[in-house]
């Protein structure tokens, strides 16, 4: 058995933080991917996963108090949740951290090093710790990574290298000859000019690291452990049973079957990787390389704007314009998310997206079209015929037309959704929705209803409806599987594989219809303006609290015998009320250990009685008595700030009347 089944991967997402919008669409574009593959019959088998080691993780794991292994357990089911929550239907959803896969790669490791693929060396040059990667001095823009854009840092360590010069030629040759091995084709370009056959040629890649700790150790020398990319590639193999010390005609019968993957399905910003550094390593290993690596575009964030055409700008938290899919699957539901990810982004440019746009795709495509169609023809063929399917007579003009467009969608779709122009794909498919509401108004099924003589004529045009629709279903089941399925339980037809839509007509006349249910509701637009408004002052909240704060105006100085003069001490406070007429003054009752005074203090805009009462504060002891309102005060509470002010607090354990130095 050898190479008969049709293996998919995606990249595997980092462990570093909840994937944002931009990241899931690659797991949604694969799926829908692996769908269709399967509605054509291939036996197909999808991989994804998550990229568990690395400096960047190590550090996060210290940030949060926790080890790194707990931190990317939490991230990485993040991760699947959200990858299952977009339906996606993976075959396996591999770790890096998987004992599997640590053990096949250090034996990869080895086996490197001891064919002499591997030498120790130093490394010294620009490294950017978010990209894991290395940069020469050729590459750094500007001292920024060329990748991310965000600042590199001069790093020298003994490091592990791999010989990839010494392949290079076999691989320039190997892409020209190749032709589709890297799409889109503008893809290849760039990897033959900026890298391949560059002045500065391939350069040997490090692929160890000494500085950290956190990754797969060198069983050669423990101080080292393996670098992110080694390791992070080689899951594509090691999660279909992959053997190091054994030919590629010894592997097993899985594998075989399986490997080399019919497409690896990734960023563009990660196409250097799969292209070059990891075709080069599968020659190392002997091992076929994949048939195709796909590198599709980024999604970036757009203003926020009604008409749709907001510029686009950098997503990150500070601007308040991240996007995450379960957030927007609790708005537009799962197939609204999926339908705008893949209508959205094309072949080889960037997408873009706002809660604006995925409103207005969703309010149109998705609810008008789309599920205004399937509203009205149900009712229609209750009201007229009883909810029974009725049977086809002959075809006048539109019918004509109308079977034309399902046609030219079958096929049309087809030939797009296979060579990964799965945005193009859609547009045809709703080309036709389009089409079959506009026959809708050309055959007026509510005028034809009103003469018995038509009554044949409306069951044509009911009949046709309905077969456009089911048609739609078919098409529309490896992108939005769980709308497809309300259709065909609202047809009540198991007549669904794709081989039905070859012809016209394939829907069985006679059976009565199942129930109706909504397929997408509309989203009322003052949704999104109060979610928009609502970022937006948590963004503008997020800036101001990390913003410098301004030079201040300063007192004079003081000795410290003055500031010595000031008695702070410990108390506790058991009881706190408003005062009457007095709207930002609260009256509180402390315990200071050695007697219980009363305080006032005009923080009652910023905290209720109950936010204070049991809290540890610190108190002016010895500030001379003073008359608030009427009430006496014989004391002030420490605190910080003008607008919220904020009182200072004490550990509980801190003794009541204990002095503040």
């Amino acid at each position: 058995m050898k190479h008969t089944r049709y293996y998919i991967t995606t990249a595997i997402a980092y462990a570093s933080r909840k994937p944002h919008f931009g990241n899931t669409y690659e797991i949604i574009m694969a799926d829908a991917f692996a769908r269709f593959k399967r509605q054509m019959g291939e036996d197909v088998f999808l991989c994804t996963g998550t990229d568990e080691h690395g400096q960047k993780i190590e550090e996060l794991a210290d940030a949060a108090g926790v080890s790194p292994q707990k931190y990317v357990d939490g991230v990485a089911g993040e991760i699947r949740a959200i990858w299952d929550l977009m339906g996606a239907s993976y075959n396996r959803f591999i770790r890096t951290t998987d004992e599997d896969h640590v053990n096949t790669v250090r034996k990869i490791f080895t086996r490197f090093y001891e064919s002499g693929d591997i030498y120790l060396g130093h490394y010294e040059g620009w490294y950017c710790t978010p990209c894991e990667s290395f940069f020469t001095n050729t590459q750094v823009v500007d001292g920024k990574c060329p990748d991310c854009g965000r600042p590199v840092n001069q790093s020298r360590e003994e490091a592990y290298f791999f010989r990839m010069s010494k392949y290079a030629p076999r691989l320039i040759e190997y892409i020209k000859s190749h032709p589709g091995f890297i799409e889109p084709a503008s893809r290849e370009k760039e990897m033959l000019n900026n890298f391949l056959c560059s002045e500065e040629g391939l350069q040997d890649l490090c692929v160890s690291r000494s500085s950290f700790k956190w990754g797969i150790p060198v069983d050669i020398n423990p101080k080292h452990v393996i670098y992110v990319w080694l390791d992070a590639l080689s899951n594509y193999i090691t999660a279909i049973g992959y053997d190091p010390d054994k030919s590629y005609e010894e592997q097993s019968e899985e594998f075989r079957s399986l490997w080399p993957a019919k497409v690896h399905i990734i960023g563009k910003d990660i196409l250097r990787f799969h292209t070059i550094y990891w075709p080069i390593f599968l020659m190392a290993l002997g091992l076929p390389l994949p048939e195709k690596v796909f590198g599709h575009p980024w999604f970036n964030a757009a203003e926020e704007k009604k008409t749709g055409d907001g510029a686009e700008v950098k997503m990150s938290k500070s601007r308040g314009n991240v996007i995450y899919a379960d957030e927007l699957a609790e708005l537009f539901g799962v197939d609204g998310v999926r339908y705008y990810a893949l209508s959205e982004m094309p072949y080889d440019q960037d997408g873009r997206i706002s809660y604006y746009n995925v409103l207005a795709r969703y309010n149109t495509d998705l609810a008008n079209n789309l599920g205004n169609l399937v509203s009205r023809t149900h009712a229609m063929t209750v009201k007229y015929f009883g909810g029974v399917v009725p049977a086809p007579a002959l075809e006048v003009a539109p019918d004509g037309e109308l079977k034309e467009a399902v046609r030219h969608a079958v096929a049309e779709s087809k030939i797009l959704f296979d060579t990964f122009h799965i945005a193009d794909g859609l547009a045809e498919i709703f080309a036709m929705l389009r089409r079959a509401n506009k026959y809708i108004d050309e055959t007026m099924p509510w005028a034809l209803a009103k003469d018995e003589s038509q009554k044949e004529r409306l069951g044509t045009v009911l009949y046709n409806l309905l077969e456009v629709i089911r048609a739609a279903a078919v098409l529309l089941t490896p992108m939005l599987p769980g709308t497809a399925d309300k259709i065909f339980q609202q047809l009540a037809t198991e007549v669904r594989d794709y081989s039905t839509v070859q012809a016209f007509g394939a829907l069985e006349s006679g059976k009565k219809l199942g129930e109706a249910s909504p397929l997408f509701a509309r989203v009322d637009e003052k949704v999104i303006d109060a979610l928009v408004a609502e970022k937006a002052a948590a963004a503008e909240a997020a800036a101001k609290a990390s913003a410098p704060v301004p030079e201040p105006e300063h007192e004079a100085q003081i000795g410290i015998d003055a500031f010595a003069a000031v008695e702070l001490r410990a108390a506790e406070v058991i009881a706190c009320e408003p005062i009457p007429k007095a709207k930002k003054l609260l009256r509180l009752q402390v315990d200071l250990g050695y007697e219980k005074r009363q305080i006032v203090s005009g923080i009652a805009k910023f905290y209720k009685p109950e936010d204070l009462i049991g809290r540890k504060v610190v108190v002016v002891a010895n500030l001379a008595p003073a008359t608030l309102c009427g009430v006496e005060s014989r004391g002030m509470l420490l605190a910080a700030g003008e607008d919220p002010i904020r009182v200072v607090f004490l550990d509980s354990s801190v003794r009541n009347g204990d002095r503040i130095h």
